[in-house]
């Protein structure tokens, strides 16, 4: 019996089947193109062509017939009937014309000549019906004496000339078409590696990230739909980049900011226990504190996760933005006259949305709290509750430090720091902005900041007002989404 292993290496040993590559695929399809399309063109010269010489042919037929008429005619008229010297010329006549029938009719139906090959009946004879037959009228003094008749045996009567001229045009129809063929698989292949060659590049690009290097980069210009793809791909690429950079900027703040509780109170313990240091109330408050800073950092990652992964059901009531607003303002008095800071609140009334009260009040506390971190002593938070025309604006103020433009670009990002060392002290993990734009997308919503470097900063939580459409439409999304989860259970 057989292994897993040895089935595995029998497929292994197999041939696989080989398909052709690209650029083979295009100059074929090239060369196919041209080939039928000389194909067709021939076709339709050879149908037309054949016409005009059938034309050609009949019109050949045609001067034979008459100007054999002409010629009895004239002899006729010399001899005084149908003598043996009229109707001797009519063999000169068939040797000249060869591949052609001459028959010689009178008006009372008797045959005077015939030189067919065919066999004809009588009737054929006498109304020349045959196809590629032609007639001319003996004319003597003006009275018709008999009719010639003028037949093609082969279906056409030409020069040799001619069909040198026929057989010339269909080699040179078939020699155009070789070339025409020739040339579109030079130019299919021309164009097969002009179009691979970005691609593997592109392919060549995505194989080096795969393999680890996130600096890999197309370096592609262009404004074509290949271009366009070799700069996703790098935008694609310089994302990851730095994705991968702020994971490992994490692994350094995570460990540094668990380190330092767990370090103070490691020691703080072991000096309990060794005598060094009574187990009073300040050391255990010392203790304390720490656990508290170790379980708000884990409850802040924690809750950024929730969000990202949709694990936090979002409530959608009619709520009061300026009451819910000022009631969270309320609370944080007191923290931010500690830290030697003024708070203003202003709000218009009727500042009606549809949310989830919880999550709106934990993106302002976020934003006050990020406020309070970077506003120096006695400075000054301005928060506002504002009605748009069609958004409500949730607007938080500060006189602090400012954040630079390139640094604006960053904010929201997870994680991130623009001063690591300044965010560190102040017990930040970067995680809190990175908490509002997760909360305002899921209400679907936007973040503006304004900054000024050494003046302040602005942040604009703008939220869809409550309108009776609007609550249609969510409670119908609602609905389905129910429908979804019943019919998945």
């Amino acid at each position: 019996m057989l292994s897993a292993q040895d089935t595995s290496d029998e497929k292994e040993q197999q041939p696989s089947k080989r398909t052709l590559s690209y650029s083979t695929r295009v100059t074929l399809t090239f060369a196919l193109v041209a080939a039928m399309t000389a194909i067709i063109a021939a076709g339709v010269l050879a149908v037309v062509w054949e016409k005009q010489f059938q034309g050609y042919t009949r019109q050949n037929i045609q001067v034979l017939a008459t100007s054999t008429a002409t010629t009895l005619a004239q002899h006729y008229e010399l001899t005084g009937g149908w003598t043996r010297e009229t109707l001797g010329i009519l063999p000169s006549v068939s040797d000249i014309s060869t591949g052609t029938s001459i028959r010689v009719v009178t008006v009372d139906g008797v045959v005077l000549y015939n030189d067919a090959l065919l066999e004809q009946s009588s009737s054929e004879l006498l109304s020349g019906s045959q196809e590629g037959t032609v007639q001319a009228a003996v004319m003597v003094e003006n009275e018709k004496v008999a009719t010639v008749y003028v037949t093609a045996i082969e279906g056409l009567f030409l020069t040799r000339a001619d069909i040198d001229f026929r057989i010339n045009s269909y080699r040179a129809i078939a020699v155009a078409a070789v070339i025409a063929v020739i040339l579109a698989s030079i130019v299919g292949l021309l164009f097969a590696r002009g179009l691979v060659t970005p691609i593997k590049r592109i392919t060549n690009t995505a194989n080096a990230i795969k393999e680890g290097n996130l600096a890999a980069r197309t370096q592609m210009g262009g404004r074509d739909e290949i271009s366009q793809l070799g700069k996703t791909l790098d935008a694609m690429a310089e994302s990851i980049e730095k994705d991968r950079e702020l994971e490992r900027r994490l692994t350094t703040d995570v460990a540094h900011e668990l380190r330092t509780p767990l370090m103070a109170m490691q020691a703080t313990i072991e000096a309990i226990v060794d005598g060094v240091l009574p187990a009073d109330e300040v050391r255990l408050s010392t203790v304390n504190s720490e656990v508290i800073r170790l379980g708000r950092l884990v409850e802040a990652l924690l809750r950024l996760s929730r969000l990202e992964n949709r694990s936090v059901a979002l409530k959608e009531e009619e709520l009061d933005l300026g009451n819910l607003i000022m009631g969270l303002v309320l609370n944080h008095e007191m923290l931010i006259e500690d830290a030697g800071l003024s708070i203003e609140f202003k709000s218009e009334d009727n500042v009606k949305v549809i949310g989830d009260a919880d999550l709106l009040r934990q993106a302002t506390a976020n934003l006050i709290s990020n406020a309070v971190r970077y506003t120096p002593a006695g400075g000054k938070i301005i928060v506002e509750v504002k009605r748009g025309q069609m958004m409500a604006q949730i607007i938080v103020s500060d006189t602090g430090m400012g954040i630079s433009e390139e640094d604006i670009k960053h904010i929201f990002s997870r994680f991130w720091r623009a001063d690591a060392g300044r965010n560190r002290e102040s017990g930040g993990l970067g995680v809190g902005l990175a908490v509002v734009k997760e909360i305002v997308d899921r209400h679907h919503g936007w973040v503006n900041v304004e900054s000024v470097l050494d003046s302040g900063t602005t942040f604009t939580i703008y939220v869809p007002l409550y309108t009776e459409e609007l609550r249609r439409r969510r409670a119908k999304a609602a609905k389905y989404r129910k429908g979804d989860v019943r019919g998945a259970k």
